[in-house]
């Protein structure tokens, strides 16, 4: 895109002017006052990613569109705070990694390697307030918002939190850069890799067949002179869902080179279903970011919402610029996606298409935790393959929550988790994410779908 086509980045005065949607309420803690302050300190930060490694990933997403690579995106449903330590960074690294080399492998695709993660710490909510044995306090937005204990004090909205999600975001991404560069990401612990729980499990057996595979490839390599820097590193992107705009404001700068605005609190950034109006605020502010950027499209999506949404924030049909990311529940994949890809297809829309086979599975269980079925999930990532398949594009990723730890928050799978072990390790603070067993199967089976496609 040319630098006209971003233009000036609107106010943050005008951009609440038009309506947001989602946003924190921060009249008890101190008022716009605090807000600013927050706000201000934001902008003198440096910035958390850089516009380079954004353009890096617009490439290989533009390379995701065109059918020629496939994006794996995954992480935490919300970061908390508390979770930036060693272990959980490394524990979400691995299973990306993990999950990676099983696609790359087993499909003979690259894949676009994109941590839902160093960010995602603000959550939409369907309700402004939570009632528990009669008390009613505001919902829990995300550590960015609010906390996640159930008392009055915890639950206020405070500005302050907005610095904290960037040292946060800070902590996680040097992690994640000194595991990526230090060796961890290196081919050759692909064993590694894999835990004692896991490997117990069949879906870790399985996986271990994959490893030996792939050492033995590496050292006939490595016999025949043949080490690349690739065996030994692996590019890594971030992501989250661009929610509050005062945070994702102060995070945009003006980028020397181009001249043009890029939200610099990550490399990918998307609109969700619930604040993606055409002429909302969100829209409004990222139809001006050169980020890559998404958006979220649910079963209400009509063909005409996604060419409009593609037009606004994509004006010059950048390859690369623009993914939608379905979200339709294994029961309306089928009926809702092909009339949507069709159409978008047919007006010549340059789009990246991604199923997240999440959020449109999640119910409550007898007990009262929210959860998700793994055949579900299975299901909805299968009728996305199917659509593509039958259409003649491209499905071009999976979007999934997910955690490198032996939680039991999502039901089915090979262990065969029932709504009674919820109860058992259920660490969620939001959204129930697959664990790290269910994730490998999630990544065979999408091997298969891949092989097909």
């Amino acid at each position: 895109m040319s630098p006209e086509t971003f233009g000036v980045v609107p106010s943050l005065e005008d951009l609440h002017a038009l309506g947001a949607r989602q946003q924190p309420s921060y009249d008890s803690s101190g008022g716009a006052e605090a807000r600013d302050a927050a706000i201000a300190k934001l902008r003198t930060l440096p910035p958390l990613v850089f516009a380079g490694e954004c353009d890096d990933l617009k490439t290989k997403m533009a390379a995701v569109a065109r059918g020629n690579a496939f994006v794996l995106q995954g992480g935490d449903c919300a970061e908390t705070f508390s979770g930036v330590t060693a272990d959980n960074v490394r524990a979400k690294l691995r299973v990306l990694l993990q999950m990676a080399v099983v696609l790359t492998y087993a499909a003979s695709v690259p894949v676009v390697k994109v941590g839902r993660l160093a960010g995602q710490y603000a959550k939409p909510r369907s309700s402004d307030e939570e009632t528990r044995d009669g008390l009613t306090l505001p919902a829990y937005r995300g550590d960015a918002v609010n906390g996640y204990d159930f008392e009055a004090g915890s639950r206020v909205h405070d500005p302050a939190r907005l610095v904290e999600v960037y040292h946060s975001s800070a902590a996680t991404l040097n992690l994640v850069r000194a595991f990526v560069t230090g060796g961890f990401a290196d081919l050759r612990q692909v064993h590694a890799w894999n835990t004692d729980f896991v490997k117990e499990s069949g879906i870790g057996q399985r996986y271990e067949r994959l490893a030996n595979e792939i050492e033995r490839a590496l050292t006939f390599m490595q016999a025949i002179g043949a080490d690349p820097d690739e065996f030994h590193r692996v590019d890594f992107h971030t992501c989250h869902e661009g929610l509050l705009l005062d945070y994702e404001h102060a995070m945009t700068r003006i980028d020397s080179r181009t001249n043009t605005p890029y939200d610099v609190s990550a490399h990918f950034l998307w609109i969700g279903e619930r604040t993606r109006q055409l002429d909302g605020p969100h829209v409004e502010l990222f139809r001006h970011i050169r980020n890559p950027i998404g958006v979220k499209l649910g079963p209400t999506t009509t063909p005409d919402d996604a060419i409009a949404l593609a037009g606004r924030l994509n004006p010059d049909n950048e390859p690369g610029r623009l993914t939608f990311v379905t979200r339709f529940g294994a029961e309306r994949i089928r009926e809702s996606l092909p009339d949507l890809v069709e159409k978008v297809t047919a007006a010549g829309v340059d789009v990246a298409w991604v199923c997240d086979p999440m959020h449109g599975n999640t119910f409550e269980a007898s007990s009262g935790y929210k959860t998700r079925r793994f055949d579900d999930v299975i299901a909805e990532v299968q009728g996305f393959f199917d659509v593509h398949r039958s259409l003649g594009t491209w499905p071009g990723g999976v979007h999934v929550e997910l955690t490198g730890d032996d939680v039991t928050e999502c039901i089915g799978g090979g262990e065969e988790l029932l709504e009674i072990d919820l109860a058992h390790r259920y660490e969620s603070v939001c959204d129930p994410r697959l664990n790290r067993v269910q994730s490998l199967e999630l990544a065979f089976l999408v091997a298969e779908m891949l092989r097909q496609a």
